[in-house]
């Protein structure tokens, strides 16, 4: 039997976007473009991305990265104020592992005539499969990727 662990870890990630917080949360809301920054990329396939956004709605997403294992996120939204916050519970489960269970917080504050955006998970990483330095990095890349559909979107 596999040895079983958990270690707890939050982290903050705060970022500014050239765009008015309508903008950045309907980047959020609407499936397409969530779609496009969130699983989309250069060698993945997505197997499947369905998106219902209220609370109590959920959203699956399945994917691989070329050949690899199949990966999994599993998210409930727990509360939406349009424009103000997201907060969603999600797994992620990668090759058949549960690597990790996690709340999420996204807040959307005015910044000028742009948006600053506050990131805050904490997470449960379990039987060393993830930790907390590895999901940071890949949030880091999604909110960049976020930032180039806000780019695609204005141009």
């Amino acid at each position: 039997m596999t040895e079983r662990s958990v270690t707890h870890a939050t982290f903050v990630i705060e970022r500014t976007y050239d765009a008015a917080p309508e903008k950045v949360f309907a980047a959020c809301a609407d499936p397409a473009k969530k779609r496009r920054w969130f699983v989309e990329g250069e060698g993945w396939h997505i197997d499947k991305f369905e998106m219902d956004f209220r609370p109590g709605g959920v959203e699956t997403s399945v994917f691989r990265f070329g050949d690899g294992p199949e990966g999994r996120n599993d998210t409930v939204h727990l509360d939406i104020v349009e424009n103000r916050r997201i907060v969603s519970a999600y797994t992620m489960t990668i090759g058949g592992n549960r690597i990790s269970a996690s709340l999420a917080t996204i807040e959307f504050e005015p910044s000028g005539d742009g948006t600053r955006l506050k990131y805050t998970e904490q997470g449960a990483f379990l039987d060393g499969h993830d930790n907390a330095a590895q999901r940071e990095s890949g949030c880091r890349e999604l909110l960049e990727a976020l930032a180039a559909e806000l780019g695609r979107q204005a141009a």
